[in-house]
């Protein structure tokens, strides 16, 4: 079972290079930063995460997560780097293929690209995302950027995406490109998973959907002529549960996440070693 850490980079945070060497130090396979541009000021979305479904103020104090992965790269050498989550709708593919792939270099291909559509409505309008139609948009830069990874003059015509004939390097070090894995727990994500990911990133969920979730990625792969091995199963943000993290593991997780529970300068790295203690040992 792999075991990484997710985290918050704010304006009160350590820089990220040196708590990353220090999950990289302290045995944690991965490191995961999240992603809001914007929080805007007025809107009527919901979040998941709260009882009464407001928006912590918190959430608009994150820093971009590629610039920081990039940052946590030159200081470690083994330690995964991944987004959870990306809003794809929320990018342009062109810009962000290459941001992706220029990490993926620079990291010696240690990036996971763990995706989602987005929930907060105003915030996917105001930079560009199509809300309604989210998920078809995210699959077409998927594809889109796909193809810009793998083709030296890559072209795409569809409904989200249009652009002729383009080269676009670097090109990434992962053969043929970093994984995709999606969040969310929709009613076609495991489609979308099958379809166009590489892995299952779901959150809040407990073992019996783990194991529902693992056995319908497999049915589905198995119809589609694909390997299931293929595809990686990653709960994110579990409690620091040992016992817990293995009845995960025998439900078909290949990997979790422990969320660090503060990003103030002067206790992240005390709380990330309890953590360690917790999970790794």
């Amino acid at each position: 079972m792999d075991i990484g850490i997710t985290a918050r980079m704010s304006s009160n945070s350590l820089d990220p290079a040196e708590l990353v060497k220090r999950a990289e130090e302290l045995g944690f396979e991965s490191f995961w930063l999240p992603e809001h541009p914007i929080l805007p000021v007025n809107t009527t979305s919901r979040y998941g995460g709260t009882r009464d479904g407001s928006i912590p103020p918190s959430m608009g104090d994150i820093g971009d997560p590629l610039i920081a992965l990039a940052s946590a790269s030159a200081a470690t050498s083994t330690i995964k780097l991944g987004t959870a989550i990306s809003l794809v709708p929320e990018h342009h593919p062109l810009l962000h293929a290459k941001q992706i792939a220029t990490l993926d270099r620079i990291s010696n291909g240690r990036f996971l690209f763990g995706i989602g559509a987005g929930w907060l409505q105003e915030e996917t309008e105001i930079l560009g995302g199509d809300f309604r139609h989210r998920w078809g948009q995210t699959r077409e830069h998927i594809l889109a950027m796909k193809r810009l990874w793998t083709e030296e003059e890559a072209e795409f015509h569809g409904r989200f995406v249009d652009f002729p004939a383009v080269r676009c390097s670097p090109k990434p070090v992962q053969d043929p490109h970093p994984p995709v894995y999606l969040g969310g727990f929709a009613a076609n994500v495991f489609k979308r998973v099958v379809e166009w990911g590489d892995g299952w990133m779901p959150v809040r969920v407990d073992e019996e959907q783990v194991r529902q979730g693992r056995a319908t990625l497999d049915e589905l792969a198995e119809t589609a002529g694909r390997d299931p091995r293929s595809i990686r199963l990653m709960v994110c943000n579990v409690p620091a549960d040992a016992d817990l993290i293995g009845r995960l593991e025998s439900a078909g997780a290949d990997r979790v996440t422990v969320a660090l529970p503060t990003d103030a300068r002067d206790e992240s790295l005390g709380e990330m070693e309890k953590l360690a203690g917790a999970v790794i040992g």
